[in-house]
């Protein structure tokens, strides 16, 4: 599928939807033991695996034997160990974790034994100026230690990457430099990275220009060059309820009010609550944005049906707000296809694409892009006085390696990974969070948001918890006027399964000290 470079934007034509459907139809036998038939040897070595995970001998999160290892002690072929795991995996019994081997999946815990989820947010229902910043550093400056288990952390685990074959794209896409690739670098970007992600778009039903495109250093760039592009200080601009507390920080640096939506940690932010607020907005004082996260919400991990994705696209046209859309976990979905953003349903131009490469594939590259609609031409010209452009390198290797392919082989590898350190994770907080916990149950993503009981203050648990080596986010810096004191987010999205339930016992069991402390 190409692009047309020069065709005109999407909110200038015709509001017709595009949708591409792309299917791969894979015919796949699975083996089937009998047992009237004598058992293959694959079948046999799977069996034996199965009963040590069904006795109990091999829990969830437990490293299964290694092919090398499993074909030297029981006298099988490697071929043979690989059928018998590729069984295993198939029964969904064990899973696979890249350049690590393959591992005991876990249960979810069962309907009867698993928390509620957490209450819909009640914010205030005016806005409110933004001094949060000092809080957030506070709490991310204590938690820097490698040492620590990141339950507070914003990043998955490193290891879930392909950090050695970005490498060598990046050695690749450097020898082959032209110089004067450093000049076509500037804004918008790298006019290869750019055609790149416009074929993502399309590969997930979107048609986006590549003209609207602008890469940038980062999400965290995009969304803050969006932000300046529609606001000016004093304005008033609505997000969710929590929300990322790094908006709330691009919002005091530019001396803006926050509006907080009630949002609920399941579908997101609460529709009928938005346009309420949108009919209150005084001339003097109206809505200039919105800063949402309609996929996987950070710190809900909440997802938007599409149907209430095209309705706040609606809404805020009718009102003329633009939407700063925050993206950047929608790749990271359980379901079978990635979730269309609120960009799809966008015919006015309003909607503002962030995302980045950052949460799904090259952490520490800082590239990331926006999809600006009518605003492309304001946020490049902010792009080019700012920062002036982003790391020509980085973008060479991430063109480099979108060219050669595997970016969805990688995704879906990473995709099983989170969704089985998901399970781990809410079993833990099922087993060892005190009475009362209620927990979000995302569809993708790697965060759990994290409901305790009124007693158990936040930001004390946190700093219990780094006395024994590990970080939380407390529930504070996810609110301008640092409400969800008894709320955490919890990051699963690192690889040591053993590591995280024994953190997430070592935090259940803190809290629940405090839950039941004599005042």
């Amino acid at each position: 599928m190409g692009v047309r470079p020069h065709s005109p934007p999407l909110y200038a034509r015709p509001q017709k939807q595009y949708r591409f459907s792309f299917e791969l139809k894979i015919q796949i036998s699975l083996p089937c033991i009998n047992p009237a038939l004598p058992m293959k040897r694959y079948e046999r070595h799977a069996d034996a695996i199965a009963q040590l995970i069904h006795s109990g001998a091999l829990r969830p999160g437990d490293r299964v034997p290694s092919v090398r290892e499993a074909s030297r002690t029981r006298g099988i072929s490697p071929s043979t160990v690989f059928e018998a795991y590729y069984l295993l995996e198939a029964q969904g019994l064990i899973h696979a974790r890249p350049r690590s081997g393959y591992y005991v999946s876990a249960r979810a815990p069962t309907a009867e034994a698993r928390p509620a989820e957490p209450l819909p947010s009640q914010p205030a229902a005016t806005s409110t100026g933004v001094a949060i910043s000092d809080l957030v550093f506070e709490v991310l400056g204590l938690a820097r230690d490698r040492d620590l288990v990141p339950l507070g952390s914003a990043f998955p685990g490193l290891e879930l990457f392909p950090l050695d074959r970005l490498a060598r794209c990046l050695a690749s896409g450097m020898r082959k430099l032209d110089p004067w690739n450093i000049v076509q670098s500037l804004p918008p970007g790298d006019e290869r990275l750019r055609q790149q992600i416009a074929l993502r778009y399309g590969v997930h039903g979107m048609a986006v220009d590549v003209q609207e495109i602008i890469i940038t250093n980062g999400a965290m760039e995009a969304l803050n060059l969006c932000l300046e592009a529609v606001t000016q200080p004093g304005d008033v601009v609505v997000v969710e309820s929590p929300t990322f507390y790094a908006a709330l920080q691009a919002l005091e640096r530019l001396n803006l009010q926050a509006l907080e939506i009630a949002t609920h940690p399941r579908d997101g932010i609460d529709l009928a609550a938005l346009a309420q607020a949108l009919e209150r907005q005084t001339p003097h004082q109206p809505i200039k944005a919105c800063w949402l996260m309609p996929s996987f919400q950070n710190p809900l991990g909440s997802l938007m049906p599409e149907d209430k994705k095209r309705e706040l696209v609606a809404l805020l046209a009718r009102h003329g707000v633009p939407l700063i859309e925050d993206d950047v976990y929608g790749e990271l979905h359980f379901g079978p296809q990635r979730p269309l953003p609120a960009k799809a349903f966008d015919g006015a131009g309003l909607v503002m694409h962030c995302s980045s490469f950052s949460k799904s594939l090259a952490p520490g590259y800082r590239v990331g892009w926006v999809a600006a609609g009518r605003f492309a031409k304001a946020v490049q010209r902010l792009k080019l006085m700012t920062t002036l452009s982003a790391a020509t390198p980085s973008q060479q290797a991430l063109s480099e390696y979108l060219a050669q392919g595997g970016y969805d082989r990688h995704l879906r590898a990473l995709r099983r990974s989170l969704e089985q350190q998901q399970a781990i994770a809410l079993a833990a907080v099922a087993r060892h969070f005190p009475p009362g916990t209620r927990v979000s149950r995302p569809e993708g993503g790697y965060f759990l948001w994290v409901e305790m009981p009124p007693q158990v203050n936040a930001l004390e648990l946190h700093r219990l918890a780094l006395q024994q080596s590990i970080s939380l986010a407390p529930g504070q810096i996810f609110s301008a006027d640092q409400r969800f004191a008894h709320c955490v987010r919890i990051n699963y999205g690192h690889p040591a399964q053993g590591r995280l339930e024994a953190a997430l016992a070592t935090v259940g069991q803190l809290a629940t000290d405090l839950a039941t402390a004599v005042p």
